[in-house]
């Protein structure tokens, strides 16, 4: 473990380090000026923790989210994650590269589903195995995952025969079908009601945290955060460590530790 992580309380004593966020940064140009992000973060993230970053929409938490799973890439800094022991830069790889450490290491859970219409709920599921082993070894690990998120019964289902509900929760087990550390959720229960939303919530923490994955939740939903271990809020250009209030918010080494974050209010429509 380096002394970056030892120094934000994430020794190797107590959890290994998964993320890691140096002077990250993004700047967007729109309508001829350059308008700024995110400037400057900096912040460790053990293993197994939940972790909640708080805000209103269109506070820049997607922003952030993108750019911790390669899907965009920073205007400056980087982010390290862990696989097999070893800190990768996942912003020093190429677009492909950054695709392919994706499908081994990070599940996503998007507030819209985002599940292909003409592919089965099974098939849905399956995809990402398939797609990084190009056989169909998924489909019995899919089917067990959908057993365990109460949808056993709907395996040849189309997505737009469920409820919104039912679609979360076939997205929650496709995010979880490869195996990944690390679970990235944007706003995961925001297109839900609220009754669905508690259901699909406890869902989701149930199955994050009996397989010990990491999970990052974007949310403005601050009951949410009185779950987690730690809690980041992002508001008038500043991200801001906030106490731990979650099961594990005991250890000190169970909490992200950040310095602030100068943001651009008027650039956050992302």
């Amino acid at each position: 473990m380096n002394k970056r992580a030892e120094d934000d309380g994430l020794g190797s004593e107590t959890r290994p380090l998964l993320v890691r966020l140096d002077a990250l940064g993004k700047s967007y140009h729109e309508a001829g000026q350059e308008k700024c992000v995110l400037e400057a973060v900096d912040c460790s993230i053990g293993v197994g923790q939940f972790i909640c970053l708080l805000g209103k929409s269109g506070s820049g938490k997607s922003t952030l989210l993108n750019l911790i799973s390669g899907i965009d890439r920073p205007s400056e800094g980087s982010v390290f994650i862990r696989e097999n022991g070893r800190e990768v830069e996942l912003t020093a790889l190429n677009e492909h590269r950054r695709t392919l450490f994706r499908r081994r290491n990070i599940g996503i859970i998007f507030q819209f589903f985002n599940l292909i219409p003409t592919l089965t709920v099974l098939e849905n599921v399956a995809l990402p195995v398939e797609l990084a082993s190009n056989d169909r070894k998924g489909h019995r690990r899919a089917g067990n995952l959908l057993d365990r998120v109460g949808l056993g019964d709907r395996f040849d289902s189309f997505p737009d025969r469920l409820s919104g509900g039912e679609q979360q929760r076939v997205a929650i087990a496709r995010a979880l079908i490869h195996d990944p550390v690390l679970l990235l959720a944007d706003e995961p229960t925001g297109n839900l009601d609220e009754g669905t939303g508690d259901v699909i919530l406890n869902l989701l923490l149930e199955l994050s945290r009996d397989a010990g994955k990491t999970l990052i939740m974007a949310t403005h939903d601050e009951d949410i955060a009185s779950r987690a271990d730690a809690v980041y809020f992002l508001e008038r250009g500043q991200l801001v460590s906030h106490q731990a209030r979650g099961p594990n918010a005991d250890s000190r080494a169970d909490a992200v530790q950040a310095k602030s974050c100068k943001v651009n209010t008027a650039a956050m429509q992302r």
